[in-house]
């Protein structure tokens, strides 16, 4: 037994070996945020994306189409666009079942004209760290579940998070997990809090980052953007699913104005000295990005979430990046264990009601939370195109030009 844990040990260490020596090389031709081929640009355009109702032309299944108009996106179609995502996303090392689950997930963002999409491919936001350990999963009690990621990527852990919640809520009525050692970004939080919403239960999703934010009245960044997902389910339709930050703008929206030299919207961020700033260089050079609302309720929102996410989950609360220990915290309940059989039905009638609700003069509709999103991802699909940014698609363009088929992957590993 020892000789055969030995060799295991081996293994272990050579395979570690070699992802070091390619994480090592990937590294030299990426920045830590931006592609070199990006981090160059800084041509300055303000045209807004085709996905919200500028040019597009359908395209059929499997056919590339790529179209390009003076001072506006590349529209693509959405399976080239998707293939090419794939590719880009393999060239990190990830093996195919992680690559379609994060494929997955970003494209769920992008299609809805999320900032959490294709963006974190060619800003490192899906960094593979080559002494990643295996995930552990343990059980304090029966209805929850704490995982330790390992360092593995985020959205795969969070995945799995969810899937463990809603069975546990499937047995108790309730499932809680929380996760910590992850470094990337786990994505659009609405993704997940739908997939608990469509099993007929409630889903909150809360979800720590790194020091990006300042509290009110601070010119300090301590928060991160902490977003919450929330998905209540209802008769007669899909679950309402909220997906916000609580901060005023998305880190990645940060990275995303860098990469196409837009200016930011006013009042989501500020400069190193608190002033506020439109231009994302002078936010991500010691900046900071606001809370929602600039003030104090937003900002005591964050801080909750950063406690629940955070301490709560055995996640970091200091040095956040440096210690790439970032948490998450899952909620999925049976609406039935509070007693209230009706409770679907009444979801319905409040929605209904608030969608009817009489409007102010010049407002066409009211929309419910995800809403928008979920109209944006349906013309998108029906049409076969969306806008991409241009700067964005070169880079993953050349991102997904260094996928090697035969190149050693790297497959998740857990405990």
């Amino acid at each position: 037994a020892k000789a055969r844990h030995a060799k295991q040990r081996a293994r272990t260490h050579t395979r570690r070996r070699k992802e070091k020596m390619s994480f090592t090389a990937a590294a030299a031709s990426k920045t830590t945020f931006l592609a070199p081929s990006l981090s160059a640009t800084t041509k300055r355009t303000t045209t807004r994306s085709t996905s919200r109702g500028g040019v597009g032309q359908s395209a059929s299944k499997g056919r590339r189409c790529v179209q390009v108009r003076a001072g506006e996106d590349v529209v693509v179609s959405i399976d080239e666009l998707t293939e090419t995502t794939r590719k880009a996303i393999k060239t990190y090392g990830y093996d195919d079942k992680a690559t379609e689950c994060i494929l997955d997930i970003l494209m769920y963002a992008q299609l809805r004209g999320n900032n959490q999409g294709i963006i974190k491919v060619t800003t490192n936001g899906i960094a593979r760290d080559p002494d990643a350990t295996p995930v552990k999963i343990t059980e304090p009690v029966p209805l929850s579940a704490a995982i330790d990621g390992g360092n593995n990527h985020g959205m795969i852990v969070l995945d799995k998070a969810t899937e463990i919640a809603i069975d546990k809520c499937k047995k108790h009525g309730v499932g809680v997990v929380g996760t910590n050692h992850t470094f990337t970004s786990t994505g659009a939080l609405g993704y997940y809090a739908k997939k608990i919403g469509d099993q007929g239960m409630v889903g909150v999703v809360l979800a720590q980052s790194p020091e990006f934010v300042a509290p009110a009245g601070s010119k300090q960044a301590i928060l991160g953007t902490n977003p919450i997902g929330c998905s209540i389910p209802r008769k007669g339709g899909e679950p309402m699913t909220l997906d916000m930050a609580t901060s005023a703008y998305a880190f990645f929206g940060l990275l995303e104005a860098k990469t196409s030299g837009k200016p930011l919207p006013p009042n989501v961020a500020q400069d190193k000295d608190g002033n506020m700033t439109t231009d994302a260089n002078a936010a991500l050079d010691g900046g900071a990005i606001m809370t929602f609302d600039c003030g104090y309720k937003s900002s005591n929102l964050s801080l909750c979430i950063e406690l629940l996410a955070g301490p709560l989950v055995g996640a970091a609360y200091n040095d956040k990046k440096a210690a790439k220990n970032w948490g998450n915290l899952v909620f999925a309940i049976d609406p039935k264990i509070l007693g209230n059989d009706g409770f679907l039905e009444q979801s319905a009638f409040v929605m209904d009601r608030v969608k009817n609700a009489e409007k102010k003069e010049g407002v066409s509709s009211i929309n419910l939370p995800g809403e928008r999103g979920d109209v944006l991802a349906a013309e998108n699909k029906k049409k076969g195109t969306i806008g991409v940014e241009p700067n964005l698609w070169k880079g993953l363009q050349e991102y997904a030009a260094k996928y090697d088929p035969k190149a050693e992957v790297f497959p998740i590993e857990w405990a």
